[in-house]
């Protein structure tokens, strides 16, 4: 079979037009905008063009989180040009690691309009995390943290459910979560971000899924990192290292998928707490 001139031309086309496409994905050009160089730099202009593609409609062309999807979406975007974010291996109020960054481009992040970025390459990543880095002066400034160590999970015991279940009433964790870990105690309607917007406490009795991840390293680490630009805060100066995974371990009891801690619980007749007892006192250093 013959083919013709004008099929081979337009089959030669095709994959010049596409290899082009695919270099200007890696570009700063793929979103059809063209970057100005200005003071960036080659990672920082492609990671403008990747912005600009995918993320500009929600986080605006400022970063300041007033995209033109914003009024719409409930929680809010993220404003970068604070250098806030919630999810971070590193302590209250320091700048995260480009690695959390990523991780949460890789996440996405439950509960809001923040999807998964998987679908992108690692060096796309990182070149979103370097353009997402010029919007606050902070990066120019300060560091990030040191990483919070996460220690080797220990191995779960009824000893250490019951012990979680005490730091929760020691801790008032239930003035925001509820009793039952619903999302619904007594502050719960009070509740305002850094932004004065009202804040939603986490329901742990909607899923295995957290904010900042699904693992019980994830949930250890937020205890000690707190969700800066929120309520919750750091409990890095009042609860020891292996106090916080008693803590993790009562948490997973409030989950709904089954789980070794849920069966402890159950062994124990592990009832939820009473706001109105004494709290147990915090252990003896």
């Amino acid at each position: 079979m013959r083919i013709s001139h004008n099929v081979v031309f337009l089959g030669i086309v095709a994959v010049v037009l596409a290899s082009a496409a695919a270099t200007a994905q890696n570009s700063g050009i793929a979103s059809g905008y063209p970057v100005p160089k200005g003071d960036l730099n080659p990672q920082e202009r492609t990671g403008a063009g990747l912005y600009k593609r995918y993320c500009v409609g929600c986080h605006g062309i400022k970063g300041d989180g007033n995209g033109e999807n914003a009024p719409y979406i409930d929680p809010k975007p993220r404003d970068f040009t604070l250098a806030q974010f919630k999810c971070r291996s590193t302590p209250t109020g320091t700048l995260p690691l480009d690695a959390d960054l990523i991780h949460t481009l890789q996440r996405g992040v439950r509960g809001s309009n923040m999807p998964s970025w998987l679908p992108l390459s690692p060096e796309n990543w990182e070149d979103l995390v370097a353009y997402i880095k010029t919007f606050s002066p902070r990066w120019k400034t300060e560091k990030a943290g040191e990483p919070i160590p996460v220690p080797t999970e220990p191995e779960v015991t009824a000893e250490r459910v019951k012990a979680g279940r005490d730091l929760f009433q020691r801790l008032e964790c239930w003035k925001c979560h509820g009793v039952e870990g619903r999302g619904d105690g007594p502050s719960a309607p009070t509740l305002t971000d850094s932004k004065d917007r009202p804040i939603t406490p986490y329901d742990f009795s909607q899923g295995h899924k957290f904010k900042c991840g699904t693992t019980d390293q994830d949930l250890y680490l937020i205890f000690l990192t707190g969700l800066d630009g929120t309520p919750m805060p750091s409990f890095a100066d009042n609860v020891k290292p292996d106090e916080a995974w008693d803590l993790v371990f009562y948490l997973r009891t409030l989950q709904p998928m089954k789980s070794k801690e849920k069966e402890i619980a159950k062994q124990l007749g592990l009832k939820p707490i009473n706001p109105n007892a004494p709290a147990a006192p915090a252990p003896q250093q």
